[in-house]
Parts: structure tokens; C-alpha cells; sequence
């Protein structure tokens, strides 16, 4: 007889056994299926409220860029509007104009930039601001088991160190990318653009977003209606930028948009085992910058285009299409835009530790949105954990910058010959009727 047959047929156990199997079904799910992904989510977020008050009160501020922002805005407030004039004492200003605005706002809330322990706070509210933004996103695509949230929030020392103890403008301008995406997967191209092109005017590193969203709006809209929503980015820069324009115009562009400015070996994470001369060497850049373009036109032609249609026919208008118009799903829109901006990190020529939050919230997908067989659950953790050990290395050696190189061309390789988009249907967030009309695209 069965262990607990006899209390079965007396009807005594089966009841509470059958309670007790279900909650811990239920528990095993909570961690493995993505529908969970709202539920885990808000606890992990007020588990963050705990996190960083702790490290700003318990780990020490250390003095990076900070001091270097506030002087380089307070330029702005002695009224120097030449852009070559503007410096801080780390050197010249080389931010575009959307980073003057917002620290220009932080300058005069922490008190001139004397108040850290305020700025950090502010840090920490933009830090719980961006998980939310990136976990609707995860809500969305429903590819990531959450349990995997729990290495994307509590425990990256890393990302929470560039947040609230180094008070970086990448965060910044990575919050106000992940809020352009959620429009993007709204519908709302219009104001999807305007907030991409401000993320860009506050850090030009989303710009490798940028091949990912161009083609995004033609598989959309055709060359014709992608060319307002790129007026739109376009119109916003040289508004954001008009003060400094009317000054020195090439002082401005040549500044805030310097494409070949030269990084210093000793802080690149990602190329400490080559010698110095090849890390500087033109050659060197120029073959990035090839491997780079390559990339992108292969996952472009192969990847991110619907199969069984020229490319070409992106530029058509959508309703002439031989298939008929469709709107995104949400893993098209995620899956090429992380992609885009992940092609561009592997290929980039030095990357810093606070370069990091580029990417690292969109790893989780990078590394799940192909099935499971492809690569194994275990084999992903532990990519993700040697990518955040790499990066926690201080100061980087040949063995933490190879190993990051390996997990990256690993995560690469797994993009190109995993399943590139999802053919699920579009779903927006917020459930609507049956009878209401179907929201219009802008």
C-alpha cells in the first residue's frame, strides 16, 4: 500500500497533500515562468529600496566625475556657452547638450553639487526607476525565467557601484533609452524617437541602438514614414543644442559628437591582453569599426529581416508589400534593438567600468530569448556570472578581458544561430475590450 493510502481513502490527507503539492507547483513556477515576471518583479524592486539605502549609508562615495560635471555646468551658469571653453578637471566637456540640461538640474537640487548624499539618493530613485522600465520590457517579451532577475538586481555589485557610488551620467541616459523601447513597444514611434534622441543627446553611446531602430522604423513604416520620425530625433538635437550652436557651432559638434576620440589603455576592461600600441593604433580601430558594420548588415540580412522577402522591400510603403502589414511583436522590437546595441559593445575599441550599464540589463534576454536547447540554463547563469566578475576586476587583466571576449562571443554565436524573432502576436500592455477600436500608430 502506498504511503498515506490509508488517510487518502479516509479523505483526512488527500485534501491537505493536494494543497501542499499545489503550493509548492506554484512555487517552482513563481521562479521558472515568465508570466511571473510582474509578481517577482515588485518584490525584487522593494528588496532594492532596502539594497541602496544600505550601501549609501554603509559603502564609501568615491569622487569620480562628479566634482568634473558640476564644473563643467557651472560654465554654463557663469554664462560660457562656447563649448570648447566648458572643462571640468578630469578635461573638456564632450557631452552633448542633454547632459548640460540634467546635471544643470542636479547642480541646483544638491546644493552646487555639494550635496552628495541627496545626489545619491536621486541615483538610487533613477536606479529603482530603470529596473521598473526594464521589467516591463521583460513582462513583455515573456522570455525570461525570473529567477534570473535575481542576478540582474541584488547582485551586481558593479551596477549598483556606477548608480549611487560613482553618480555617472550612463545611467542617465540608459533610463531614458529603456523608456523609449516601452513606447517603441506601445506603438508610440513619435514619442519613442524623441525620448531616443534625448537618451543620445545625454551620452552618444546609444547610438549603437541606432542600426537597430532605423531598421526597426522602415520594417514599419518604409522609407517614406520613417524619414518624420527621424526629423523628429534630428529637430530635437539641434533644439537641445541651439544655444551652444549659435556660439560655436563647430566647436559644439566637434566636442559633444567626437566619433574618434582616443581612450586611455589603462582603464579599458575588455582589451588589457593586447599591447598598447596595437590598442591605440588606427589600423586596429578601423578593423573594428569593419567587423562592426559587418555584423550588423549580416544579422540585418539574415536575423532581423523577415524571411522570404528582399530587404530592399523595407523601403517600400508597408501596404506594398507582398505581405501584408503587421505590426511588431515585442520580441522583433527587443531582439534587434539589443542586438544592435550588443554588436556594437563587442566591437567597441576601450570599454570603462562604467560601461557596463550599456548592456548589462539586456543580457538576461540576450542570453534566453533563444530556446533553452541551445544553451543550457546552467551555461547561461554562469556566463552571467563571469561578465559580472569580469567587470568587477579592478584593475583588468588578461585573463578578465579574454574571459569577457569568450562569454561575448559565446552570447554572439548563440544570437546568430538561435531563433532570431518571436512570431508571437503583438499584445499591448494594457488589456483593452474587444469592442473598443484598435489604437493608431502615430
Amino acid at each position: 500500500m502506498a504511503p498515506g493510502a490509508g488517510l487518502r481513502r479516509k479523505g483526512l490527507a488527500g485534501p491537505g497533500v493536494g494543497r501542499l503539492r499545489r503550493a509548492w507547483q506554484e512555487k517552482h513556477l513563481v521562479l521558472f515562468e515568465p508570466r511571473y515576471t510582474p509578481l517577482v518583479a515588485a518584490a525584487l524592486c522593494l528588496a532594492e529600496v532596502g539594497v541602496n539605502h544600505w550601501v549609501i549609508h554603509r559603502v564609501a562615495y568615491t569622487e569620480i566625475d562628479w566634482k568634473a560635471y558640476m564644473d563643467e555646468v557651472e560654465g554654463v551658469v557663469n554664462g560660457t556657452l562656447d563649448y570648447t571653453q566648458l572643462k571640468g578637471d578630469t578635461g573638456p566637456l564632450v557631452y552633448p547638450a542633454g547632459f548640460v540640461y540634467i546635471f544643470l538640474a542636479l547642480y541646483y537640487a544638491t546644493s552646487r553639487g555639494t550635496n552628495i548624499r541627496l545626489a545619491q539618493y536621486l541615483f538610487a530613485a533613477l536606479y529603482l526607476a530603470t529596473l521598473l522600465l526594464v521589467f516591463r520590457i521583460y513582462s513583455r517579451t515573456k522570455k525570461v525565467p525570473p529567477y534570473v532577475f535575481f542576478f540582474m538586481c541584488c547582485a551586481s555589485y558593479r551596477i549598483h557601484s556606477i548608480f549611487i557610488l560613482r553618480l555617472f551620467n550612463d545611467p542617465i541616459a540608459m533610463a531614458i533609452l529603456f523608456l523609449a523601447v516601452n513606447l517603441f513597444l506601445e506603438e508610440r514611434w513619435s514619442w519613442g524617437c524623441c525620448f531616443f534622441s534625448l537618451a543620445v543627446s545625454v551620452k552618444m553611446n546609444v547610438l549603437l541602438f541606432a542600426p537597430g531602430l532605423l531598421f526597426l522604423l522602415l520594417w514599419r513604416f518604409g522609407l517614406l514614414g520613417t524619414i518624420p520620425k527621424l526629423s523628429i530625433c534630428a529637430l530635437l538635437q539641434v533644439a537641445l543644442g541651439l544655444p551652444f550652436l549659435l556660439v560655436n557651432p563647430v566647436g559644439y559638434v566637434s566636442r559633444s559628437f567626437d566619433l574618434g576620440r582616443q581612450f586611455l589603455f589603462k582603464w579599458t576592461v575588455n582589451w588589457r591582453f593586447l599591447p598598447e600600441e596595437v590598442f591605440q593604433h588606427r589600423a586596429f580601430h578601423l578593423a573594428l569599426l569593419a567587423a562592426h558594420v559587418a555584423a550588423l548588415v549580416l544579422f540585418a540580412l539574415y536575423r532581423w529581416h523577415r524571411p522570404g522577402e528582399s530587404v530592399l522591400s523595407l523601403l517600400r510603403d508597408p501596404a506594398e508589400r507582398k505581405t501584408p502589414p503587421q505590426p511588431l511583436t515585442a520580441n522583433q522590437v527587443v531582439f534587434v534593438l539589443f542586438t544592435s546595441n550588443f554588436i556594437g559593445v563587442c566591437c567597441s575599441r576601450s570599454l570603462h567600468y562604467q560601461f557596463y550599464v550599456w548592456y548589462f540589463h539586456t543580457l538576461p534576454y540576450l542570453l534566453w530569448c533563444t530556446p533553452a536547447k541551445k544553451l543550457a540554463h546552467l551555461l547561461k547563469v554562469l556566463i552571467l556570472g563571469l561578465v559580472e566578475l569580469s567587470w568587477n576586476t579592478y584593475p583588468s587583466t588578461v585573463y578578465s578581458s579574454v574571459s569577457l571576449h569568450v562569454c561575448h562571443g559565446i552570447i554572439l554565436l548563440q544570437l546568430w544561430y538561435g531563433t532570431a524573432t518571436s512570431s508571437e502576436p503583438h499584445i499591448p500592455a494594457p488589456a483593452q475590450k474587444a469592442s473598443l477600436p484598435p489604437k493608431k500608430t502615430e
